[in-house]
Order: C-alpha cells, then sequence, then structure tokens
C-alpha cells in the first residue's frame, strides 16, 4: 500500500492538482485526499502546501518525489522484466523536445522505436521554453546549449551550429545583410524561449565576439513556425542546423553571414536526478542520438 501510495503522489504532483490526479487514477478526490493524508502521517511530515488555489511541494515532498521516481523506476523494470523476459525493453516513456526538431528527428526515432519494441509506449511534449523535469514527470529531454540545473544528469549528444538564414523571395525584396550590423535594418523573426526573447543574436568568437539587437513584427515560441514564416519570406531567422539543414540544400532557405558565424553550441540529452535507470530510458537514449547524429550527416 505504501508504493501505491507513493505512486499515488507521484501522480498528484505531475498533474497540480488532488482532482486532476484522481481523474488519472480513477479515483474519487475524496480518496486521492485521504491517501495523501496517510502518506503523510507515515512519513510525519507535510508533502504539500495547499491553499484553494495552488498546490505546491513542500521542501520534504520534493525529496521525496526525486525518490519515488528513482524507487518507482525501479519496480516497473523489474516487473517488466519478470511479465516480459529479461531481453524485453517495455512501460512508458514521457520525453520533453524542442519543438522542430521534435516533429522532424525525434519523432521519426519515436516511430521506430516503437516499431521495435511495441511494449514500449511514447509520450512526446513539444517546447521550446523550459520544462521542470521532476515537478512534470519527464523521463528525458534534448535540449540546446548550456545546462544551468546542476540536478540534473547529462549525455551529451555533440556540437551544433546556429545559422543566419532567409529566403530567396526576402532578400531579393529587401536585400542581402553583409555584416551582422546590417540586420538592424531587417525583419528578423523572434523565438521566445520560456521567458526569454532570443533576440540578441551572436556573431563570432573569443575577440571577435559580436552582438547585435534584431527586431521584426512576429515573435512566437515555437521553432517550427518561425521556420515555416522564414520560407515564406516574412524575414530572417536564427536556426540550429538540424532544423535549417535540407532547406538549405533544397534551396528554400539560404543561408547569411556565414564569415562571421559564432562557435556550435551543444545539444545534450538530460535526466531527472538520481542513478536508477530503467533499461528502456537508456535505450531510447541511445537510438535518439543515434537518429539526431544520422540526420546531421550529409
Amino acid at each position: 500500500m505504501l508504493i501505491d501510495n507513493i505512486r499515488l503522489f507521484q501522480t498528484i504532483a505531475e498533474k497540480g492538482s488532488l482532482v486532476a490526479a484522481a481523474r488519472e487514477a480513477g479515483l474519487s478526490a475524496t480518496t486521492v485526499s485521504e491517501r495523501l493524508s496517510a502518506l503523510e502521517a507515515h512519513y510525519g511530515v507535510v508533502l504539500f502546501n495547499r491553499t484553494t488555489r495552488t498546490l505546491s511541494l513542500t521542501e520534504e515532498g520534493r525529496t521525496l518525489l526525486q525518490g519515488a521516481k528513482s524507487v518507482l523506476a525501479e519496480i516497473e523494470d523489474l516487473d517488466a522484466r519478470i511479465r516480459h523476459g529479461a531481453e524485453t525493453l517495455s512501460g512508458p516513456i514521457r520525453l520533453s523536445a524542442p519543438v522542430d526538431l521534435g516533429r522532424t528527428i525525434v519523432s521519426r526515432v519515436v516511430e521506430r522505436f516503437t516499431q521495435e519494441h511495441p511494449a514500449i509506449s511514447v509520450e512526446l511534449s513539444l517546447t521550446d521554453g523550459y520544462v521542470d523535469m521532476v515537478g512534470q514527470g519527464f523521463n528525458l529531454a534534448v535540449r540546446f546549449g548550456a545546462i544551468t540545473d546542476s540536478t540534473l544528469r547529462t549525455r551529451n549528444i555533440g556540437h551544433f551550429r546556429r545559422i543566419v538564414c532567409a529566403a530567396p523571395t526576402y532578400l531579393a525584396r529587401h536585400g542581402t545583410p553583409r555584416v551582422p550590423d546590417d540586420l538592424a535594418r531587417h525583419t528578423c523573426l523572434v523565438m521566445r524561449f520560456g521567458q526569454t526573447l532570443d533576440n540578441v543574436w551572436r556573431f563570432g568568437a573569443g575577440p571577435s565576439t559580436q552582438q547585435v539587437t534584431v527586431q521584426g513584427n512576429k515573435v512566437v515560441n515555437d521553432g517550427y513556425l518561425v521556420r515555416r514564416w522564414a520560407m515564406l519570406g516574412h524575414g530572417i531567422i536564427l536556426k540550429s542546423e538540424l532544423d535549417v539543414r535540407k532547406d538549405l540544400a533544397a534551396g528554400r532557405l539560404v543561408a547569411l553571414l556565414e564569415d562571421f558565424a559564432a562557435p556550435a553550441i551543444p545539444m545534450q540529452i538530460m535526466f531527472p536526478p538520481g542513478r536508477a535507470q530503467p533499461r528502456r530510458i537508456g535505450a531510447f537514449a541511445d537510438a535518439l542520438k543515434i537518429g539526431i547524429l544520422s540526420s546531421a550527416m550529409p
């Protein structure tokens, strides 16, 4: 019963409310509340700060949630190996990825992996913003750039350039920027990553590093939409080479300011804190890395 209550506690934390957790678990809200109270009585601590409108983890609740993910993952993996055999991969995987990369590369990895391992189920969440891996219950996430949360475990995939580019139709109408400062006179399509507006574009390296603040008439938090607008001739974009490689090769987009390019930035797979990792997560991470690297090859 303790394990069941811990599993229910994890659902409450991920869903953010007792009512949502009750709906997910197929229980009444009263039952969920009673079982949460029983778990708190077992540990002798309060696990959630409750108000009439919000539910947030206490420090003890965060500690339990981190440990619960590790313990429950081991139990799920053990159960799967007993039920389906030691060589069979099974169980759920919750994954977060950037929108454009997720629609093109990651989605194909998911398709192949679930075909090869039919007992696996994958929930793919696409967002270009910040995700709380522990609070939202993700098993792994793919992100560009340095990871600021030192509690997360990471696996490096590689380094990839961000490329300034635009459609031939836009360049025909507005001209081609020759130096970074020219971008101040152009319409640029700006991405928003969570609370961060990506309107300061960096060029060069070392002493020659340069920053240009760009602007335009469209801001969006969807990398796919930014790329689509660029191909329609609406403005200039700054995108990962993984996202625009095929468009550049097909002539739908043209690379700009290549002589001023900034150094490549890292892409990493992130995992929640803790050492335990079900076999299915490790196997999927391997497949994901291979899929991304193979897509970057000419």
